[in-house]
Order: structure tokens, then sequence, then C-alpha cells
């Protein structure tokens, strides 16, 4: 008897939950945007549960992701489909050349990895930058988005191959200090405090992040991507 009510709780639960995402998408239910799942991603906005669905969404809409980039600070150029190297396509991409924040160069990163670092340097990475120094990043130092090859020890394509990945190993703040990965990680100070702060942040705002602990491979670097799979280490 208890499972058949159970059961019957769970069914109603979902069929509550379809109505409502129906009532969202068909615009019968007026939400404010950042709860509606339908509603274009907003950089400005503070990220919720829903973000990651948001961005999601992203992959396969490109006009959705531009509505999203046009929300945010960064400085942009639609990129066509390409295959830089063989069996290495880019799709849906974008050239950033510039942001709130200065870039050691440009880079080429799918439109999801673009919203994705903008929302990590608005809402991490200048936040873990006040918090520890008073001041903000004026630079992010990076060795590049697009490689076409494999994981290292594996024959599966790395998510550099298709320019959703992107290596950060240095920032600068405005007074001119200098914080690098490789040199600062292990120490036991503010700079050491703030690279654990944008590596949580980075957690926050991308699938995956690999940083110095996670092998020998990483220890001058963040990696950040937006493959399908969940990892912070």
């Amino acid at each position: 008897m208890l499972i058949r009510i159970i059961g019957r709780l769970l069914f109603l639960s979902v069929l509550l939950g379809a109505a409502l995402l129906l009532a969202l998408w068909r615009g019968w239910l007026d939400v404010a945007p950042r709860f509606n799942p339908w509603a274009p991603l907003d950089v400005r906005e503070t990220p919720n549960l829903l973000t990651p669905f948001k961005l999601w969404r992203l992959s396969e809409d490109r006009e959705l992701c531009d509505l999203a980039l046009a929300t945010s600070e960064l400085r942009v150029t639609r990129l066509p489909d390409s295959t830089p190297h063989p069996g290495c396509p880019v799709e849906n991409a974008v050239r950033i050349q510039g942001a709130r924040v200065g870039l050691s160069s440009s880079f080429m990163a799918t439109c999801p990895l673009a919203v994705s670092f903008a929302l990590f340097e608005r809402h991490g990475l200048q936040p873990a930058a006040q918090a520890v120094f008073g001041q903000p990043v004026t630079r992010v130092e990076h060795v590049g988005s697009f490689a076409c090859r494999s994981i290292a020890g594996s024959q599966r394509p790395s998510q550099h191959s298709y320019a959703n990945a992107l290596d950060m190993v240095g920032f600068r703040l405005r007074d001119g200090q200098h914080i690098s990965v490789l040199r600062d990680w292990p120490r036991e100070d503010d700079k050491a405090r703030f690279l654990r702060l944008v590596q949580a942040a980075a957690c926050d705002s991308f699938n995956v992040t690999l940083g110095p602990e996670y092998n020998a491979a990483h220890r001058d670097h963040f990696h950040v991507d937006m493959g399908m799979w969940r990892m912070c280490r």
C-alpha cells in the first residue's frame, strides 16, 4: 500500500514538473528570466541551478548563444565552422579578442566555452581577487585553446581538439603583481589562497577543471573545458 502511494506521489510530481516546464516554455507563467529555463542566459545575473542547463542549450543553438554573449563584456568575432586540422572540426565558435580583463592573446572558443569564461571572469575570478588583494585582475595569461591531439595516455581526443578547452597559466593584478600557477600554487600565502579560490570558481563555471594536484602534466596551469562530463580536480 505504501509503495503504491509513493508511486502515485512520484507520478504526480513528475506530471506537475512537466506542466510547469510547459507553462514556462509557452510563456503562460510569468517568472523572472533567471528562473525560467527557456529564457536566454544573462551573464550579468548571478549563476543559479538553471545555469548549467542554459549553458548546455547553447551548444546547439547559435542564436541563443549569441544572445548570451551580448550580455557579457567579451569582444568576440563569430567564426565559420571549419576543420583547422584533419579530424578536429571546430563548430559554433568565436574568437575572443578581449574582455573586461585583458588577455595574453586572443583565442578561439566554442560559444559555450566563451560564455562560461565570461561567467567565470565576472562571478569567480574578479571576486576572488577582490577578496584576497582588494583589487581586480587586469590580465589572464593562457597558453591556448585549440590543439588537435588526444588526451595524454589515451586515444580519446582532447577537448582542445574542438577549441572547447582553455589552459590558464597566470594572472596579473592592477598593481602589477604577477601570480603564476607553477610558482605560486605550492606556497602558503595570499597568492596561493587566491589560486585555490580561482580553481573553485572555475569548477563552478566550467564542466571540467583540472589543476596542479590532478597530475604532473597540470602542475603549471588550470585546464578548463566544456566536455560532457563533470570533474573538479
